[in-house]
């Protein structure tokens, strides 16, 4: 994707890639910009915790009762999550803002409605997510669409050019992520210096990261896809290998809100 401006309304549109020429077609509610957009026999096979998040089910229960049990992981619910991002978010403000692993949209929502951004882009690898939040955004009167774009792509393949985006939003999506280093390398790599990264996850440290079986369960669940992380220092060492200084978190039990920005 370059410079061209994309909102919902533009969801059925074509675009051709200008650079390698690809056409890549646009769905009823999004962009599908995947990699294997426009192929019929053909998809990206994906981890088992990836593949949960494309149930029309998972999709439909996500704000009706999924998100809200994050509560007992220490997460004080999007409002008050997108209060504490704010500080962080500053280097991006008036800039235009990925929400990497939307879901069924709800800090895309409250991006595009708070007016801080020029334009938010809801990404998700979910066709079913992406259509639950298109639903929202219909519902919803006086929605200012025109800010807001809904895209499916594999978040360790971006459709962005290099050093074109300046802020990317994570919500408690980074232990799904089927490799978080690949993932945190491709935000590096679109954002613009000074480009600021914020995410959520939970931690599972204190006495929970001597249990003794906490190894092969580890590895266990990285195999479907989905990661435990034990110390902030593990999300600190992704963010600095991958060229993101400045590392800052904010803890609420096992909850944590971390940030890093591109160097310049």
């Amino acid at each position: 994707m370059g410079d061209r401006v994309l909102s919902v309304d533009c969801a059925g549109s074509s675009l051709q890639c200008g650079c390698c020429k690809k056409t890549y077609s646009g769905k009823e509610t999004h962009l599908e910009l995947t990699v294997a957009s426009g192929s019929s026999k053909y998809d990206d096979s994906m981890p088992l915790a990836t593949e949960l998040f494309r149930l029309p089910l998972i999709s439909f229960l996500y704000e009706r009762g999924w998100r809200q049990n994050f509560i007992w992981g220490g997460f004080p619910g999007p409002e008050k999550e997108f209060e504490l991002m704010k500080d962080y978010l500053q280097p991006g403000l008036d800039g235009n803002i990925i929400d990497a692993s939307c879901g069924s949209g709800l800090f895309s929502r409250l991006f595009a409605k708070s007016g801080l951004f020029s334009h938010v882009v809801a990404l998700d690898y979910s066709e079913n997510m992406l259509r639950q939040c298109y639903e929202f955004i219909m519902q919803e009167e006086n929605f200012p669409k025109e800010n807001l774009i809904l895209v499916r792509a594999d978040i360790s393949r971006l459709p962005f050019l290099s050093g074109s985006v300046d802020a990317v939003h994570a919500g408690a999506a980074i232990h799904c992520w089927p490799s978080p280093s690949a993932a945190v390398a491709e935000i590096s790599r679109v954002l613009k210096p000074e480009g600021v990264f914020i995410a959520t996850t939970f931690i599972l440290d204190g006495p929970f990261s001597f249990f003794p079986l906490l190894g092969p369960l580890r590895q266990n669940m990285a195999l479907a896809g989905n990661h435990i992380f034990l110390h902030e220092r593990e999300l600190e060492d992704i963010c600095r290998a991958c060229g993101l200084v400045g590392f800052t978190a904010i803890r609420n039990g096992r909850f944590v809100m971390f940030s890093a920005r591109k160097s310049s």
